[in-house]
């Protein structure tokens, strides 16, 4: 049987046929979502927007997430971390596709602004993995630290009775845990100032933006 090798235009073709997936189309998860089996809760309008909001801002980021992974994938130096970056990114499409269903679900929609997330993200990815694994590993490690706190942040103001949305949310934030875990075991360096902060002012504005459009 013959393997075919991808070319670069491959890669090239399939990574914007990704970016397409990613911020216009409809991800499928390959686990279910962790809401299935509980029931939806009566919300008032103010409490539908808040969780609206806050899960607008974890599709984002997810969205983000997507871009970063593949900007790193793509210019990875070793196959292994490439392997290594392509198994989350499949992980973060699970939470891509969660977070989808419940802003549907609240009668909601993703932001508008997630194509220039994404290719903000992309061009972050690909930097980050020009400067060797270590470093690209490393804005993984930093990259999942953020993203579990911002989780957690998110699971004390969602309304109580919103079951639904911290079902995703509790085991979004044991992947990313997961994620960070192993990015370190695999030689991520800790980033150098002012990596870290910079990080989580772009972070911010993204979160700003997110929960309202």
């Amino acid at each position: 049987m013959t393997v075919r090798h991808l070319t670069p235009l491959d890669r090239l073709i399939a990574g914007f046929e990704r970016a397409l997936e990613t911020v216009a189309g409809a991800p499928e998860a390959g686990r279910p979502t962790p809401a299935r089996d509980i029931a939806e809760a009566e919300l008032d309008r103010a409490e539908r927007c808040h969780a609206a909001g806050l899960m607008r801002i974890n599709h984002t980021g997810e969205v983000c997430a997507q871009a970063l992974y593949d900007g790193q994938a793509a210019l990875a130096r070793s196959e292994e971390t490439r392997r290594h970056l392509v198994h989350a990114a499949a992980e973060e499409t699970d939470h891509l596709a969660w977070c989808a269903e419940r802003l549907r679900e609240l009668d909601s929609r993703p932001s508008l602004f997630n194509p220039l997330w994404y290719a903000g993200s992309y061009a972050i990815g690909a930097a980050a993995a020009l400067a060797g694994d270590a470093v690209s590993l490393g804005f993984v490690v930093e990259t999942e630290r953020q993203v579990e706190a911002h989780l957690a942040e998110h699971l004390e103001t969602l309304p109580e009775q919103d079951q639904r949305s911290r079902a995703v949310l509790r085991q979004m934030q044991a992947d990313e845990i997961g994620h960070g875990d192993e990015a370190a075991a695999r030689g991520g360096i800790e980033l150098p100032f002012p990596i870290p902060p910079l990080m989580q002012l772009t972070s911010l504005l993204m979160k700003k933006v997110a929960y309202r459009i």
